[in-house]
């Protein structure tokens, strides 16, 4: 079931209002940040934590505490959301040394909206069932502009009931939330979403490149075609950098390389043969060879230009 969320928050009866859940956030990176960010704007009271320090001045400013480990998170939280790079990492800042499940309380819930293989999610969530925890995965689209604006899609899995107790908070950071199925689902979808996109980002390279050689203005044929049916969210926001050839960070290479290896092993997994997802892991392992896996994923047109002579 797909949802347009606002705001947390639901009036009980006349004058009376449902106090907003603490939550914790573990994980302020580009991604993260904004999205606790838009949590501490919805007013939520916010327990913040990143292993790298000095990151959360900006939360600090809209009212954020920040502590000194997941576990102290998770002592002052009822939910708390993670968004670290990969499996490792959520592992690490759920049951390392002084990690969430030192501080869980019975009754919590964890929502994780890192991008990491759906056997890993339906594992953490078992082992964390057995304190009474329960989680729902909950990956993330839309990019760095999507999370500063509240806007991104989220794929959810897990319960029907963790779901739904999680939706005001998962609609303070997002505009649409699916719920695809039990946990797990939502890095399933998340998977099927960086494959469509690898080859929405290469279609475009290519074709930004076959304008610049055939001799046309490359910005006017984007203009052409943006209100066709070759009009995408990748030709009107990562058009520009690649006509420029330059890729200031939204999404890095490195980061969607990790996600595209989850989608090959689930499609080994399933039988599915993905021909333009292996092309574009192809070239990103090409591009973070030669030191460009922490540019934008846009930079896959790159390494079509010098294909091409450019």
């Amino acid at each position: 079931m797909t949802e347009m969320v606002g705001s947390a928050g639901t009036a009980e009866g006349a004058g009376d209002v449902v106090p907003k859940a603490r939550v914790g956030f573990v994980g302020l990176g580009t991604m993260g940040l904004a999205m606790a960010a838009n949590l501490a704007r919805a007013g939520f009271p916010l327990t913040v934590y990143n292993r790298t320090a000095g990151r959360a001045g900006p939360l600090l400013a809209l009212g954020a505490v920040e502590v000194r480990s997941p576990r102290q998170v998770a002592s002052a939280s009822d939910v708390v959301v993670t968004c670290v790079p990969d499996a490792p990492q959520v592992d690490e800042v759920l049951f390392g040394p002084g990690g969430l499940a030192e501080g869980l309380a019975e009754g919590s819930l964890v929502i994780d909206c890192s991008t990491i293989s759906p056997a890993r999610t339906r594992d953490f969530g078992a082992r964390l069932a057995t304190q009474g925890v329960a989680m729902v995965d909950a990956p993330v689209s839309g990019g760095s502009e999507g999370a500063k604006a509240g806007t991104l899609t989220i794929m959810a899995g897990g319960g029907p009931s963790d779901v739904e107790r999680a939706r005001p908070v998962l609609g303070a950071m997002g505009r649409t939330i699916t719920h695809l199925g039990p946990l797990g689902s939502g890095q399933v979808a998340k998977a099927v979403n960086q494959v469509i996109l690898c080859g929405n980002y290469l279609g475009v390279a290519e074709g930004i490149v076959l304008a610049l050689k055939a001799g046309l203005d490359p910005e006017l044929v984007v203009g052409a075609l943006s209100g066709g049916a070759a009009g995408s969210w990748v030709l009107q926001n990562r058009s520009k950098p690649m006509i420029e050839d330059r890729y200031p960070l939204g999404f890095r290479i490195a980061l969607h390389r990790k996600d595209m290896a989850i989608a090959l092993e689930l499609s080994r997994q399933v039988g599915a043969v993905l021909p333009v997802a292996a092309l574009a892991a192809t070239l990103e392992d090409g591009l973070i060879a030669t030191g460009h896996g922490d540019d934008d994923n846009s930079a896959l047109a790159r390494a079509v230009r010098q294909l091409s002579g450019l």
